[in-house]
């Protein structure tokens, strides 16, 4: 480059600055844009950099970094993707080795955001009708006429479109984000996974770390304590259960803020949602950020709340129903406690005993496509219904205090298969698995031997649910270990000795491995 070509290219420092000082883009922050400059000239990417130096563009300034080569520029656009504008000479290293350049970047790196100033001082070798239409760039300009006017505004013009389209970016990226964190919080049916995930979600949405967010609700009355549902490793270090205002006075005056106002509240290192919702219950997620948000963040953030509020009410409705399903579960073991008084205590320890084998189950890693987590949440509850067949044998059947005779067994045998018929006609009322279906299995099928030999349909082996072949042996083992109106209590070791004896036989010898394996700690927790 020519000393007279310098002259063209570049105009004095002082044009510059006028017009910066017009746009009043004097704030220095210590973020930067940076500028790519390839260019084989040295004189390029000195004097590129003397006359943009004082530039500013939204408070930030400019951060160059110079390339002497297109096989060099590759190399650095390889490792950084954050580059907001290319100046970019054609001839280098070949003829048309800038032109090349710029079909690697947006092919082979696939950057189709960083914005490309293309120079040339042998405009023939390349006419600009024809690169423009060809190459994906945002500027084309002759070094001899591009002055240093031309420069900031070429300049200028290619970070707005850069600021632009991240912009763009940004928003499409935070609404996908979205829409997965709502087909994931939809999935969700227990209220602390549920936090968990918002928590979980957010902070991907806005780049924040999760340690350090929390999300707590409140009940109706406002006087109730705020519970802490989710939080971040860093915060639960400083919070308990409940937000105390003693303990922790910053963060509960800012959910107390939210609650009150509700309303968000964005400040410099922290960030409080307020999530509605329809049934009165408020809820709050906060964390502390290293950035300020943008419009666009907080428009993201209206989006993502209110497909969060969507899913809590939708979780309060899963909530209630649920509950309505253990009423009922509950009211119809209270009917067969009526039938049978010493039915109470007893299916309430073969509830946590089946539980407990489920979970050991799943632990050993058993039967894994059967032991979902709705399966482990419902099998305790759909235990209480084992026997609710018994409501409809005769008293003096069922509360006889000696050995049955062979029709009185008959008649007592059938009460497996009433439970079956009784819960399986009210769970056809509703889809899916719910405690009354789970119920009816257990019900029907807890008296089946592995073997075959069982009652009252002969299944064999895993033809038996496993549901009920988990019940059959928590059942026996606590009616063997406690007092029935026909026999007295057998020692720990006894029993434990009958359902071993009888693995492979009358139970599921998986079931048995994993009863072997808890219930000494299972019996700990009883005292």
């Amino acid at each position: 480059m020519t000393g007279e070509d310098n002259d063209l290219m570049f105009a004095d420092d002082e044009d510059i600055l006028e017009v910066e000082e017009e746009s009043r883009l004097t704030h220095i922050s210590e973020a930067k844009w940076p500028i790519l400059i390839v260019d084989d000239e040295p004189e390029v990417h000195s004097m590129t950099k003397m006359l943009l130096a004082a530039v500013r563009f939204r408070e930030r300034e400019l951060e160059f970094i110079s390339a002497h080569s297109a096989h060099e520029a590759k190399t650095i656009l390889q490792d950084r993707r954050d580059i907001a504008v290319i100046m970019l000479d054609v001839v280098m290293e070949t003829d048309d080795a800038g032109l090349k350049l710029v079909r690697e970047i947006r092919d082979d790196l696939d950057n189709r955001h960083v914005r490309i100033i293309l120079r040339t001082g042998q405009p023939g070798q390349a006419p600009e009708r024809d690169v423009i239409l060809d190459y994906d760039i945002n500027d084309y300009k002759s070094k001899t006429e591009l002055t240093s006017q031309k420069l900031f505004t070429s300049t200028i013009a290619a970070l707005r479109a850069y600021e632009d389209i991240m912009a763009l970016e940004t928003t499409r990226s935070g609404l996908e984000n979205v829409l997965e964190a709502s087909g994931s919080l939809f999935k969700e049916h227990s209220i602390e996974h549920f936090a968990k995930s918002v928590l979980k979600h957010l902070s991907t949405l806005l780049g924040v770390e999760e340690k350090n967010g929390f999300v707590c609700v409140q009940g109706r009355d406002s006087r109730e304590k705020l519970t802490v549902l989710a939080c971040g490793e860093e915060t639960k270090l400083k919070l308990r259960s409940d937000l105390d205002e003693k303990a922790f006075s910053e963060l509960y005056d800012k959910v107390q803020r939210a609650l009150i106002q509700k309303n968000h509240l964005f400040e410099e290192d922290s960030i409080t949602i307020f999530f509605k919702t329809s049934h009165h219950r408020s809820a709050v997620l906060n964390s502390k950020i290293d950035r300020a948000l943008t419009d666009i963040d907080k428009q993201l953030i209206e989006v993502f709340c209110s497909k969060v509020s969507i899913c809590f009410d939708n979780l309060f409705l899963f909530e209630q129903l649920k509950k309505s399903q253990q009423a009922t579960v509950i009211a119809l073991a209270d009917l067969a406690e009526f039938k049978d008084t010493d039915t109470g205590e007893h299916v309430l320890r073969v509830e946590r005993l089946t539980t407990e084998i489920t979970r050991r189950l799943r632990d050993d890693q058993s039967y894994p496509e059967n032991i979902t987590d709705l399966f482990l949440e419902q099998i305790g509850m759909a235990s209480i219904l084992h026997d609710v067949g018994k409501v409809s044998i005769p008293d003096n059947v069922l509360q006889k205090p000696g050995p049955l005779d062979p029709n009185e067994r008959i008649i007592m045998e059938d009460h497996a298969s009433a439970g079956g018929r009784i819960l399986e006609n009210a769970a056809n009322l509703i889809e899916g698995s719910t405690y009354l279906s789970l119920g009816s299995e257990i019900a029907s099928g807890h008296h089946e031997w592995f073997d075959g030999s069982g009652y009252p349909k002969g299944l064999k082996g895993e033809e038996i649910p496993l549901s009920a072949r988990i019940v059959a042996v928590a059942d026996v083992f606590d009616a063997l270990v406690n007092r029935r109106p026909y026999k007295e209590p057998w020692s720990k070791e006894k029993a434990v000795a009958y359902i071993h004896e009888r693995s492979g036989t009358q139970f599921d010898p998986h079931v048995v491995t994993a009863f072997l394996a808890i219930v000494d700690s299972y019996l700990q927790s009883l005292q």
